[in-house]
């Protein structure tokens, strides 16, 4: 500890980083308990989640200086950038206001720390479309109104941090009696929880003498700290948490919360001229990433669906998770059945992206693909979106499974399990990520068939040993009227396209062992290449029985139901299901591709 006579009188711009760092830290610590106790203004148990996602962005920037202002502004950037859900968002439009209304770039005394921490208030409450108290606003404002009291009376950072610390501590205490649904489940709310512990944190850099000693180990620790009854919860009224980061000049916070007001609540838009993060729960988030397009470059784009993350919360059915991505093909009522956690990949219409089958659904995808001048790509989903996901998964479940689609032929199976490596690391939990070698339901028959077996008790040391056969039993034939997309993908060289085209030909295709596309068959017309796709299925049947299969396809379903037909007389047996392939696919496939997805006994 420090000797009780040492005095801090001035916070240069390395000892400000410190300390915020060592809140972070410190929320890092507590996340399952913020999660555990999450039920305003929604039970969807992510709060630790958003706001530990909010203080890493900090922790990722290099940003240490002298200079305080200058490091004011560059954690409040990077809180921005990371800020997810309305406690992160609010926390990160607080931190914004501070670094504006710091007037010097020289050391900051407690006067001018005070005031600026008390007029960083305004902002975190104009970033609201309808404050509420007993809130991360609440225990914002008291805590920044004493320090403002205590300015002309301390000169000593650390007395005036420990007397602000009780008066958050306090203000914390106090919001379970302003807010009913806090009152009912006996708890605080969680996103004012976790500013204390912020503050919790910054006091033990300053009182400990150093960030090593503020920081925990590697390993978070599992909190002890729970509340002792369920938490109680209510109907959710919209169902998606939508967010989104928009880029531009002289952006306008009300003319955007006045546009958007309509599409649904819970609304929050933080930062500045050039830069707005925008929060919202809504029925169609579609809708909504298509009206703040008109506002600038939307350069992030996030939507949970909250239901789905309450079901997990108080009705999980098994301790295993599985988790996948968007390739899959999974219709939403399976997904649904087996609590499968998907992450959307990304699909590309020039500079604007969307949310696959999250803000782009199919009959979307096909109307853009008529009138857009700009060709679809798709992207997989970046690294640190694969380290909330799993780390929102790790807070509620004892182990994760994962699989993505092949490593051949996307980067997503490298982050998703270079993500889950650094997550198992942290949390002791156990997590294992598999390379389908497969897309579309050729992955999804997989999942599908581990999801099962989940749901029959079989533990995770027994599962895993099981899946790599599982992926070596599954194979797909897909029949493309056009070689255009899948040469323009990049999956054929563009000579083999040009010499298909030349010759009009329609390519069957299949994935090796390895997960990579090669040429099964090729006809000159449509229906001789579908007929070529079932014979070539049929041979496959006498080798090894199909047990299942699916059949997936983009816009085109009367040659999905002459496949079914066919299929049915070949295995005896109906479909699993019959879908349109993901946005994110069908980019890479074109029109009219077809995918039946087999997975032998």
């Amino acid at each position: 500890m420090i000797d009780n006579q040492v005095k801090i009188s001035e916070l240069d711009g390395k000892q400000l980083y410190n300390s915020f760092i060592a809140g972070a830290y410190r929320i890092f610590e507590n996340q399952k308990l913020l999660n555990k106790i999450n039920v305003f203004p929604v039970p969807d148990a992510d709060t630790g989640t958003n706001l530990a996602s909010t203080v890493r962005s900090m922790i990722d920037a290099i940003i240490p200086t002298n200079n305080p202002k200058e490091t004011a502004i560059a954690l409040a950037d990077a809180a921005l950038t990371g800020a997810r859900g309305n406690s992160g968002i609010i926390f990160a439009q607080f931190l914004y206001g501070f670094s504006n209304e710091i007037k010097t770039e020289q050391a900051l005394d407690v006067r001018s720390f005070a005031e600026s921490m008390k007029n960083a208030v305004a902002y975190a409450y104009e970033a609201i479309a309808n404050p509420v108290e007993g809130t991360i606003l609440t225990v914002i404002r008291d805590w920044a109104d004493y320090l403002y009291t205590l300015k002309d009376i301390i000169d000593d950072f650390i007395r005036l941090l420990i007397k602000a610390y009780e008066k958050a501590q306090q203000s914390l205490a106090e919001t379970t009696g302003k807010l009913e649904v806090l009152a009912r489940s006996h708890v605080v709310d969680a996103g004012a929880k976790g500013f204390v512990v912020f503050l919790e944190g910054i006091l033990d850099f300053f009182t400990n003498g150093g960030i090593k000693n503020a920081m925990p180990s590697q390993a978070i620790p599992e909190q002890d700290e729970m509340v002792e009854e369920e938490v109680s919860h209510e109907e959710i009224k919209f169902r998606y948490c939508s967010e989104a980061l928009i880029n531009g000049q002289n952006l306008n916070r009300k003319k955007i919360l006045e546009t958007i007001r309509h599409t649904g609540d819970s609304i929050v838009i933080a930062g500045s001229l050039e830069k707005l993060r925008i929060h919202l729960h809504t029925d169609y988030p579609a809708e909504l990433f298509s009206i703040l397009q008109k506002f600038g470059s939307i350069t992030y784009q996030k939507v949970d669906d909250m239901v789905f993350q309450r079901e997990i919360r108080f009705n999980r059915k098994a301790s295993i998770a599985l988790f996948t991505d968007s390739s899959c093909d999974l219709p939403r009522e399976v997904l649904d059945r087996y609590q499968i956690h998907v992450v959307p990949l990304i699909v590309h219409f020039g500079e604007t992206f969307f949310l696959d089958r999250v803000t782009i659904q199919p009959k979307q995808f096909y109307s853009l693909l008529d009138i857009s001048n700009h060709t679809p790509s798709s992207a997989q989903p970046s690294y640190k979106e694969f380290v909330n996901r799993y780390e929102f998964i790790a807070s509620h479940y004892d182990s994760i499974i994962g699989i993505n689609l092949s490593q051949v032929l996307s980067g997503t199976w490298f982050n998703s399990d270079k993500a889950a490596r650094e997550v198992s690391e942290r949390t002791g939990k156990k997590i294992r990520v598999f390379n389908s070698r497969s897309v579309s339901a050729g992955m999804g028959l997989v999942i599908l068939r581990i999801a099962r077996a989940i749901e029959e008790g079989v533990p995770y040391d027994e599962l895993v040993p099981k899946i790599e056969g599982w992926i070596a039993k599954s194979q797909i034939r897909v029949s493309i009227p056009t070689l255009k997309y899948i040469v323009r993908s990049g999956r054929v060289s563009q000579f083999k396209g040009f010499i298909a085209r030349l010759l009009n030909l329609k390519p069957v295709i299949g994935l090796n062992e390895e997960g990579a596309t090669y040429l099964v068959s090729k006809s000159f017309t449509e229906k001789g290449s579908m007929r070529k796709v079932i014979r070539n299925i049929r041979t496959l049947h006498r080798k090894n029985s199909i047990g299942t299969y699916a059949i997936t396809h983009v816009n085109n379903q009367k040659c999905a139901e002459w496949y079914t037909s066919e299929m049915e007389k070949i295995c005896r047996k109906s479909p699993e299901f019959i879908d349109n392939v993901s946005p994110v696919l069908a980019a890479n496939a074109g029109p009219g591709a077809v995918c039946i997805s087999l997975l032998f006994e």
